[in-house]
């Protein structure tokens, strides 16, 4: 006869207790505890951020928990798991003798085991008393039920439990769980996954679907079984239920992880303001994010990046494990070890097995073992040859990324170590619609796109030529671009020879292809003509901060500092007509009784005492950043067939910096790629094989079906031979050429300044 000794004698006295053995009063405290807590159940909610239309993004708190009404469960949840903890609720007073007899026989006889506490029961224990397995508790924990029943009613005590009640994975009460592990609300489960759900109470760390399937399945039929056997299902149900796919979330979220950085920015908010309590007061936040949007964000970074990785080869293994002949010690250390490289989405962390120059077995963090085929190691092939270094070498005992493709086929695979971020903005409002701080939360959480300060390369020059616009100069402004030194005169050090990025120099050009091609000798000679200082000074206006900026001539190849998210707010400018905005992220805060904390005040409509830029220089910049998309770095855009795109890449020195920044109708984004450690991302690398790609992919997405934007030509700005010019300059001779009359010629080809 095998028993558990503690169990069995909590069991007998139980029993004792019923058939008048032991007087119930005598071994019960005289004063047991106060039942406000059930009487003012204020369950501890999680702070929850959300999408602008609803959709959860972000959980944050020790218990993911969320209250549901008696009312509102599902009559399979209850019978589900009222089948297997407590089939005679609405029958006894709070202990079941029946149950307990039950019990107390399967101990004896070594039948199979059952629980003799009831709900009531687990709601004493659950509130007020401890885990440990001594008399007094138990017998308090009787009395208790008692209480309890006579305070409340049994629809009152379920509630309680089905709200209370740890299920894994952080999950509290049956709600929370749904979520977690399907993905779906409460009233939408299944009899399968209710069954799944049921069966948790008994062992939820470590027999949840997430942790071990198997037990957890294994647990799920018999809940199934009980049900059937109380007649709650029939035959057809129970078969169905039994072969039923679950679908269950094996990352163990009730969100998709495409907005962390987004989630995180709100997390920090509250806290600032509620401290702690903004993890238990059931504080729901609704953010501008739009949720297409953001997982287009998410996508497009995501493919890009490992686009770029892939460009500059296999790295080798993440890390390297010397396995044991033993297999029990072999198989703890993959499951150790794995469990130090966690899932980045759907690229896997795996322990190779065996490897020959044409297949690789590895094993994954859930047990499963896989097989890579040639094809899959294509990329890898280096590091599968006998003669590969050993840090590239892959053998038994690496550790390897693998993912699989539309077709189910795995893949090798590799994090990349390069930054990344992107952001798009409501150019009207300044309302976040989508925000990518990094590659993967997880792995960092620094937030590139408020946090990171980078050289925005040749994306500053549109400031430039919008200041130049205000100076009198145009789009068809003819201007030299040609090899130019500057002296230390002019530069206060060391004479300066800037230099095209392709060092190619075409002669007198106007500004519009100047800006197009992102001449860099042209812009320096434009901000030669209307002085640093000035361009300098033009920057407030677009919410750039000029302490971030220098006051030289490489202030036109963006020697200075931005955010991706500061240049999506400047870019804003040009594309709203030429007023400020301020990025914001919260819509409105509410509490757990749905209270309202905070609601952002709908954007007053924009006065002409708030612009910052002239319209006409906000109108022409943009027909010069058009003009960047349609002939110039960002042509590759015109796959999109869209005309009303417009913005700039930006590539800083040595391609430490990869940038594109623009707009299209109401959204502006920014789009950028370099290492947190600045260093080259290769000579073969610039703004447009980097940033434009991320920029595109989020744009085409975005702007599907939705009609192409036309700026509205302000009053004052005229065609003059072709382009545009403000009325007040037409025929000003004084800003038709720059650097292109003949003394300045001569002098440029002797050297000397003009």
């Amino acid at each position: 006869m095998k028993f558990s000794t503690p169990v069995f004698l909590h069991r007998l006295l139980l029993a004792l207790l019923f058939v008048g053995l032991l007087p119930a009063r005598a071994a019960t405290p005289l004063d047991l505890p106060s039942l406000d807590a059930l009487v003012d159940y204020k369950p501890k909610i999680p702070l929850r951020v959300y999408s602008s239309e609803g959709v959860l993004i972000g959980e944050f708190g020790q218990e993911r928990r969320e209250f549901i009404a008696i009312k509102d469960i599902p009559l399979v949840q209850k019978q589900a798991l009222l089948a297997i903890e407590d089939s005679r609720f609405y029958e006894h007073g709070g202990v079941d003798f029946k149950g307990v007899a039950r019990a107390v026989i399967a101990d004896l006889t070594g039948g199979l085991k059952q629980g003799a506490s009831t709900i009531t029961m687990q709601v004493a224990r659950d509130f007020y008393l401890t885990k440990e397995k001594v008399f007094s508790r138990k017998l308090t924990e009787v009395m208790l039920a008692y209480k309890i029943e006579r305070t409340l009613s049994k629809d009152q005590i379920l509630e309680l439990y089905m709200n209370q009640v740890y299920l894994g994975q952080r999950a509290y009460g049956f709600s929370s769980a749904a979520r977690i592990y399907f993905g779906k609300p409460l009233k939408d489960v299944t009899i399968a996954q209710a069954a799944m759900l049921a069966g948790l109470p008994q062992a939820p760390s470590t027999v949840n679907p997430v942790v071990n399937p198997k037990r957890a399945l294994a647990r799920q039929r018999l809940v199934l079984k009980r049900m059937h056997d109380l007649g709650y299902i029939n035959d057809a149900q129970l078969k169905q239920a039994q072969a039923e796919d679950l679908h269950v979330r094996m990352d163990g979220q009730s969100y998709s992880n495409h907005a962390q950085y987004v989630a995180e920015m709100v997390r920090l908010a509250m806290v600032a303001q509620f401290k702690d309590e903004a993890y238990t007061r059931g504080i729901s936040v609704t953010t501008t994010v739009v949720n297409a949007e953001q997982d287009a964000a998410y996508d497009a970074l995501r493919r890009n990046v490992l686009a770029y990785d892939q460009r500059h080869g296999y790295r080798g293994p993440e890390a390297f494990a010397a396995l044991p002949a033993n297999p029990v010690e072999r198989q703890k250390l993959i499951e150790s070890t794995l469990a130090q490289h966690p899932a980045s989405d759907k690229m896997l962390a795996a322990m190779v097995l065996s490897a020959t120059p044409q297949s690789l077995h590895a094993q994954l963090a859930n047990g499963d073992e896989i097989a890579l085929s040639a094809d899959g190691l294509r990329w890898a092939a280096a590091a599968l040859s006998a003669k590969a270094p050993e840090a590239l070498k892959l053998k038994p005992g690496s550790v390897v990324r693998v993912q699989q493709d539309s077709k189910g086929r795995w893949g090798i695979a590799q994090l990349p170590n390069v930054g990344a971020a992107f952001v798009a903005l409501n150019n009207q409002t300044g309302a976040y619609r989508a925000l990518v701080g990094g590659f993967d939360f997880q792995a960092s959480p620094f937030n590139h796109v408020t946090q990171a300060w980078r050289q925005p390369g040749s994306a500053m020059k549109p400031f430039i030529y919008s200041a130049a616009l205000d100076k009198g100069y145009a789009p068809g402004t003819q201007v030299n671009d040609a090899p130019l030194t500057l002296t230390s005169a002019e530069t206060g050090g060391v004479p300066w020879t800037p230099q095209n990025d392709d060092d190619v120099y075409e002669g007198a050009i106007t500004l519009r292809r100047a800006l197009a091609q992102s001449k860099n000798v042209a812009a320096v000679r434009l901000l030669r003509a209307i002085t640093p200082q000035y361009a300098h000074d033009f920057l407030p206006r677009f919410g750039l901060d000029p302490a971030k900026q220098p006051v030289n001539y490489t202030l036109a190849l963006g020697t200075g500092a931005v955010t991706p998210v500061q240049m999506a707010g400047a870019y804003s400018v040009f594309a709203n007509g030429g007023f400020p905005v301020t990025p914001y992220l919260i819509q409105k805060v509410v509490d757990g009784r749905g209270a309202v904390l905070f609601e952002a005040k709908p954007p007053p409509v924009a006065q002409e005492a708030d612009r910052v830029l002239d319209a006409r220089n906000a109108f022409v910049t943009t027909s010069l950043l058009h003009e960047v998309t349609v002939s110039g770095t960002g042509a590759a855009l015109q796959k999109l067939g869209r005309p009303d795109l417009a913005g700039k890449t930006g590539t800083s020195s040595e391609a430490v910096d990869g940038w594109f920044a623009g707009f299209a109708g109401p959204i502006t984004a920014v789009a950028w790629m370099g290492y947190d450690e600045p260093q080259s991302l290769g000579g073969r690398e610039f703004g447009a094989t980097l940033a434009l790609p991320i920029w595109s992919d989020f744009m085409a997405s975005a702007l599907k079906g939705k009609p192409p934007y036309a700026m509205p030509q302000p009053a004052g700005v005229s065609q003059q031979q072709g382009d545009w010019v403000y009325d007040e300059f037409q025929g000003n001779p004084a800003t038709r050429t720059i650097d292109l009359d003949l003394m300045d010629r001569l002098k440029e080809l002797l050297g000397a300044k003009p």
